[in-house]
């Protein structure tokens, strides 16, 4: 009677091999998936803070010497950008705001910005310490002087 019932209704339930054998493979499938979608974090964060320094806030600096005939100093910082600076040189020409905001880097800091540049003493260094927030320079900095 039992082999019948068990015939009529189907099994209840999964053996205990039967659900290690899924355990396995979703931890084979994970351990090939995950490591792919994690270096995709940190090379997306790495291509957007290039989009920043290489393209979005040089624009905006770009169009600032435009109109003033110079860059902001290190002083006036990229707020310069956002409101009009009172220190000298004051622009006399200044046409903003030239962002909508200052952005921050992917890594939550902001950008560091320096005019005149020790790397670039004929317009600006604008960078990013990258991951590790080091003060001296590391492979993982994106800059706009390489």
């Amino acid at each position: 009677m039992k082999v019948r019932r068990a015939l009529v209704y189907g099994r209840k339930g999964f053996s205990l091999i039967e659900i290690l054998l899924v355990v396995i493979i979703i931890g084979t499938l994970s351990a090939m998936v995950v490591p792919r979608l994690l270096g995709r974090s940190d090379q997306a964060r790495i291509t957007a803070a290039k989009a920043d320094i290489e393209v979005n806030i040089p624009t905006a600096l770009k169009l600032y010497e435009l109109d003033n005939g110079f860059f902001p100093t290190t002083e006036q910082g990229l707020n310069a950008l956002l409101k009009k600076p009172t220190s000298s040189p004051e622009p006399q020409n200044w046409n903003g705001p030239y962002l909508e905001k200052i952005p921050m880097d992917p890594w939550g800091r902001p950008y560091q910005y320096r005019s005149p540049g020790t790397q670039r003493p004929h317009d600006y260094d604008l960078f990013s310490k990258g991951k590790n927030d080091r003060a001296e320079k590391t492979d993982d900095d994106i800059v706009n002087w390489e």
